[in-house]
């Protein structure tokens, strides 16, 4: 299921039928502007926020970098003043939700993987199954 919009853009909805947004497959034009332009032309922050909680680890990600910004805002607050404490706060958001998004990242491509290499070598266990199955018929 795919059509052409008739500007080299090429729309597919191989998405399960509850997800809205469209794949968009469009080749570089080889202009940078123009295929920054178009990429802009295809953000929308609303929907990108109202999707928050489909996008994988996004939530638990910002859940804890949310939650260790506040920790450690409030203790350098009281200890240092509002405006130390808010970049400390800011920083540590930053740093704990870009850093447990990559690593959970990280652990679905491994999972991933994992899974790939059992799909790959699903047809050779069968093969071997039928091999043993013959020779022991074959006696």
């Amino acid at each position: 299921m795919s059509s052409d919009s008739g500007d080299g853009t090429q729309v597919t909805s191989s998405q399960p039928s509850g997800s809205r947004r469209p794949v968009y497959r469009v080749e570089s034009t080889g202009s940078f502007w123009q295929d920054a332009r178009e990429a802009f032309k295809r953000v929308s922050v609303a929907d990108d926020f109202q999707r928050l909680g489909e996008m994988p680890c996004a939530r638990n990600s910002l859940m804890s970098g949310i939650a260790s910004g506040v920790g450690v805002g409030v203790i350098r607050v009281m200890s240092a003043g509002f405006l130390v404490g808010s970049h400390w706060a800011v920083g540590t958001f930053m740093v704990v939700s870009l850093g447990t998004w990559t690593v959970c990242q990280r652990n679905i491509e491994a999972e991933r993987r994992k899974l790939q290499k059992v799909v790959e070598e699903m047809p050779k266990r069968f093969i071997k199954q039928s091999e043993k199955i013959d020779e022991s018929g074959g006696s």
